[in-house]
């Protein structure tokens, strides 16, 4: 944990630098997710970072907080601050994700394997997978921003290793899948230069879709379905 949060930090000032450069125009141009502008994304974030806060503390302090009230309500409060100006935006976001680095240094073995309701009634969250699942958030919607950071920069971008972890965590993302796709993913190349790798998801060959390209390329298309870098053939 000690480890994903240093990572967590430098992200998160890669983030904020980011978005510091914006406009209010800015935010108002579109992003890789779907229905989203910038100021989307950058809402998402802030009220991402609360709700992890509100699970953190749960944790700690035995609150009996979730995540977020409920779905709907997590999709009106993004709404409600997306057209925000752009220093409010910011402001917003520095303060939310320094409560919420703040209370997760708090954590320690003893919540770590604690689970908390994402929503009342909802899926539970494992306490100890938090400051991944906020990395996760923090580097994927910085790339959704469209505002220099790629996928294909991961490994160049401050931690080498990022790319591959990602990696990791959208096949067994896939392979969790009920049925699982029929899917075979070939990368070409590997970390440190290393050679690529395949894998096997899913049983039978009918309708099985194979995904070949680097490891940059495969992720953009498992995360964000983007194809450059990529060959897919059906």
């Amino acid at each position: 944990m000690t480890e994903l949060l240093a990572v967590l930090d430098r992200h998160t000032a890669a983030l904020l630098a980011t978005a510091a450069t914006f406009t209010d125009d800015d935010l108002a141009a579109g992003s890789l997710c779907a229905g989203w502008t910038r100021g989307h994304v950058l809402s998402h974030l802030a009220r991402n970072a609360e709700g992890l806060t509100r699970l953190a503390r749960a944790a700690l302090e035995g609150t009996g907080e979730t995540m977020y009230a409920s779905t709907e309500a997590r999709e009106a409060d993004i709404e409600a601050g997306a057209r925000r100006p752009v220093a409010e935006q910011v402001r917003d976001l520095t303060e939310t994700a320094a409560a919420l680095e703040a209370t997760l240094r708090r954590l320690g073995p003893d919540q770590e394997d604690q689970r908390h309701e994402r929503t009342p009634g909802g899926m539970l969250v494992r306490i100890g997978n938090l400051p991944a699942m906020r990395l996760r958030e923090v580097v994927y919607h910085h790339i959704d921003l469209q505002a220099g950071l790629t996928f294909d920069r991961l490994d160049s971008a401050l931690d080498e290793g990022l790319l591959d972890r990602f990696l990791t965590v959208e096949l067994r993302s896939r392979r969790s899948d009920d049925p699982p796709p029929r899917l075979t993913v070939r990368t070409l190349d590997g970390g440190d230069g290393g050679a690529g790798a395949e894998w096997v998801l899913g049983t039978g060959d009918d309708g099985r879709v194979t995904v070949t390209g680097s490891r940059a390329g495969v992720l953009g298309w498992l995360a964000r379905d983007l194809s450059d870098g990529v060959r897919v053939e059906a």
